[in-house]
């Protein structure tokens, strides 16, 4: 069975970037990025499949483009 995690951009300042995602355009949880070290903070602090799936895209897309992404979607 396969997997959508999406996610977009509703905060950012000089130190983190902060998205909202969830499975299937559900947002219900929050992820944290800090900026310079590439630290990952889920705020509910569940590290899981779709986690790692949201900011893989992320950091794929600010490789490629030099800033963060209003918006990311994983699917599998």
């Amino acid at each position: 069975m396969g997997m959508m995690v999406t996610g977009r951009k509703v905060a950012e300042t000089a130190e983190t970037v902060r998205y909202e995602f969830g499975f299937d355009e559900n947002f219900d949880r929050v992820l944290i990025i800090d900026k310079e070290s590439w630290e990952i903070s889920p705020e509910d602090g569940r590290f899981d499949s779709a986690v790692g799936a949201i900011a893989s895209k992320i950091k794929g897309s600010w490789r490629e483009q030099g800033e963060f992404p209003a918006g990311a979607l994983f699917a599998s």
